[in-house]
């Protein structure tokens, strides 16, 4: 799939949209403030629907158009399209976050010292509002043949794997030129992504024998211990050389102390440059044997998003360093990070697909989560322009 690397539009006023950002970013500052306000952790599909019907009115007081909901084994997502084809430019969102109900008590919106505070400010409710302040910028200028052929997808299980938001942002992106990620910029200088490592999932569930601890230990079959074998055969599989990591993360088993644990588990976060090398240790993690006689091993999950190789950004990234400078602010630049998102579906599909256009801050899943609100009006125009540039 080839596309143009830039569709600028010359009649764009670039220098307009920073003024224009400015001059809303008190009221992206309510927006950003009202999405915060409701709690929804992806876990809880109830909280992610109301967010979701939230978020939906305030697009439609910010566009006057109604965003579609599609609501997928119960989870709740939101897509905009302008114009009866296809999407070239795809706006790529999410509004479930990591934050478990009873974070608003202890961490609630602030607005102090030009840092915004609250779950989600920076990762990435921030970025959504900046979405649709962006598209309305666009047909403040231009009416609403501006954004034909744009789409806003905003999902609802992006923190927990996008089992559901996925496929409903492939289809949508299938045939765009450009997909851009609203996820939040690379730390407070406010890189730009231009590749994500690709990610592996895994529960490794390992099945013993019970037995009493003091009776009769050499009746049992421990599953404790064959984990612990399992975890560093598992951890083995890194390559630093090539990035990739292996990380056993949670780990659970037994039941009392005098009892030879029948059943042991641990999950593994694999994270990778390139889709062989996930391809590798899925086959290694499947290929695993019991050390101990009597012991069997289960491996439930697998590779779930690929990688967003750099290849499929450098031209968007040329592009918003160019269009930063008509616009008149700094270019910001490009950085390699290990984190996924959903753009690594859009990469791995072959669309090309920028990251981190966002919320600049820091504490992503981190108690001290913030966005600097100084960047939010320069970073809302510069998108603005990138979704001209690739629409025009």
């Amino acid at each position: 799939m080839t596309h143009p690397t830039s569709n600028s539009d010359a009649s764009l006023d670039h220098p307009a949209l920073l003024s224009a950002a400015e001059s809303r970013l008190p009221q992206m500052l309510e927006d950003i403030e009202r999405a915060i306000s409701i709690e929804t952790p992806s876990s809880d599909l109830e909280a992610v629907a109301r967010g979701a019907q939230d978020f939906a009115a305030f697009v439609t007081e910010r566009l006057g158009a109604t965003p579609e909901t599609v609501t997928v084994d119960g989870v709740t997502h939101l897509r905009l399209r302008f114009g009866s084809g296809p999407a070239k430019v795809v706006l790529v969102n999410h509004q479930d976050t990591v934050w478990p109900h009873g974070t608003l008590e202890r961490i609630p919106f602030s607005h102090q010292d030009g840092v915004v505070r609250g779950p989600g400010s920076f990762d990435m409710l921030t970025g959504a509002v900046m979405s649709v302040h962006a598209t309305a910028m666009l047909i403040e200028q231009g009416g609403p043949e501006a954004v034909d052929g744009l789409s806003i997808v905003v999902t609802g299980d992006e923190e927990v794997g996008s089992h559901t938001g996925a496929p409903l942002l492939r289809e949508e992106a299938a045939q765009a030129r450009a997909a851009f990620v609203m996820e939040a910029a690379a730390g407070e200088g406010g890189a730009l992504k231009i590749a994500r490592k690709g990610t592996s999932m895994y529960t490794i569930v390992l099945h013993g024998r019970a037995s009493h601890a003091g009776l009769d230990p050499e009746k049992g079959v421990n599953a404790g211990l064959e984990m612990s074998h399992q975890m560093l055969a598992v951890a083995g599989l890194a390559n630093p050389d090539q990035g990739t990591t292996v990380t056993p993360t949670v780990f659970s088993g037994g039941t009392t102390t005098n009892t030879v644990p029948a059943l042991a588990r641990f999950d593994v976060d694999v994270r990778a440059k390139t889709q062989d090398e996930l391809q590798r240790v899925d086959d290694a993690i499947r290929a695993l044997r019991p050390v101990l006689d009597g012991a069997t091993i289960e491996v439930q999950g697998g590779i779930n998003r690929p990688p967003m190789e750099r290849a499929m950004a450098e031209s968007l990234f040329d592009r918003a360093a160019a269009l930063s400078e008509s616009v008149g602010i700094e270019p910001p630049r490009g950085v390699e990070v290990g984190g996924a998102s959903d753009g690594n579906y859009t990469a791995g599909d072959g669309i090309p697909t920028l990251d981190g256009l966002g919320a600049v801050g820091d504490g992503a899943h981190a108690e001290h989560e913030h966005a600097l609100s100084s960047y939010i009006a320069p970073r809302t125009a510069l998108l603005a322009a990138l979704i001209a540039d690739q629409l025009g």
